[in-house]
């Protein structure tokens, strides 16, 4: 097992790393929309969706993958009339790549984010012949 850890990102907001390889699958820690500084993206729906894309992308990088790695992801809604508007948003960032997902709604999330997603990717799905 090795624990993943990029300045790129927010650090954890509590006992738990920003994502974990084990068996060939790296399964990141929820992303909300904190910026690496630790400070909270608080504008709407899709600044929080961005910066939660950011944040992932950054934990995903730090472990050698990126989004076409994906094999699912878990997003949690505040609102589930946001889904839309996140969507939109989540495509643009996996393009043709289609991983599975399950979409939730929740009462509330930590630090009062509008989102939160998570994924499991393949690791070590790319060769460095440089």
């Amino acid at each position: 097992m090795k624990f993943i850890s990029t300045q790129e990102a927010p650090q954890a907001i509590g006992p738990y790393s920003q994502a974990v390889e084990a068996n060939g699958l790296i399964y990141t820690s929820g992303q909300i929309a904190l910026m690496p500084d630790g400070s909270m993206e608080t504008r709407d729906i899709e600044y929080q969706t961005k910066q939660v894309m950011k944040n992932l992308f950054y934990v995903l990088q730090a472990a050698g993958a990126e989004f076409t790695d994906v094999i699912k992801t878990t997003i949690y809604l505040a609102d589930m009339d946001d889904f839309a508007k996140v969507n939109e948003i989540y495509a643009h960032h996996f393009d043709t790549h289609r991983p599975a997902r399950s979409t939730i709604a929740v009462k509330a999330l930590p630090k009062n984010a509008l989102v939160e997603i998570e994924c499991i990717a393949m690791a070590n799905n790319h060769v460095d012949f440089g």
